[in-house]
């Protein structure tokens, strides 16, 4: 049994609870034993996006503190705070006291989906969900961590799931933090396209590694009242057993 620890980012915490509880149910049917620590906050990029680099450091120092001093891997359901950490701490903490403890812990962190395909050599969880989906490459996991074959490895083997692509599915969903506040025009544009390609290939569902993302077309799609939902990869892989 492997030991692992698990980031729960804020998104996840504060509004979409379940999907933390599933990412634990599917890392136990892998064969991990899984530790939470209840002291762990943010990683900082909210702060960080938005420019208050300063303000973000002694975030940044507590949670490498509450993850540094274990020898497990970290394992994050959010490709966006995954990327945070491994190419942004590196600034942060160049030539600091910071630096080893920053350079291990970055070696020891993943982002969920390519853990359990690329740690854990597992790909198959017995879910079962008959829906046509497709995957929304999110900018954190496919462009600061280059994750792009590992969620679609694992929604292959999902009972009755027909995965169809969409039009440009590595185009940005429109939220980007404090983006989506401060140039709400192209913000809304982006969420609109994204929805209207997944909707002209018939999907059900929009499933992405990034809860950020699916909230934001959520907002979308429940404004515009339209008939598709959005769903975390681990929510999938937690489904029908």
């Amino acid at each position: 049994m492997l030991d692992v620890e698990i980031f729960i980012p804020c998104y996840v915490d504060q509004f979409f609870p379940q999907t933390g509880w599933n990412m634990i149910k599917v890392l136990e049917k892998a064969g991990c034993k899984v530790h939470y620590n209840p002291e762990q906050t943010c990683c900082g990029q909210p702060a960080w996006n938005a420019g208050y680099k300063d303000m973000t450091k002694p975030v940044a120092e507590k949670w490498l503190n509450e993850f540094g001093n274990s020898q497990h891997p970290v394992v994050c359901p959010s490709g966006s705070c995954t990327g945070m950490i491994k190419n942004y701490y590196e600034e942060m903490f160049k030539n600091s006291s910071y630096h080893l403890k920053m350079r291990e812990t970055q070696s020891r962190l993943f982002e969920f989906s390519e853990f359990v395909t690329g740690q854990l050599k597992f790909d198959d969880f017995g879910a079962e969900f008959h829906t046509i989906a497709t995957y929304h490459d999110a900018c954190g996991a496919l462009r600061e961590c280059r994750i792009k074959d590992a969620p679609r490895q694992l929604l292959k083997k999902v009972k009755g799931l027909q995965l169809v692509e969409m039009k440009d599915c590595e185009n940005c969903c429109g939220f980007g933090g404090t983006f989506s506040v401060t140039n709400e025009a192209i913000s809304s544009s982006l969420a609109a396209q994204k929805v209207e390609d997944a909707l002209a290939i018939g999907a059900e569902v929009i499933i992405s590694t990034d809860l950020s993302c699916l909230m934001h077309l959520d907002g979308y799609i429940r404004k515009q009242k339209l008939n598709i939902k959005t769903m975390h990869i681990a929510d999938v892989l937690a489904s029908g057993w």
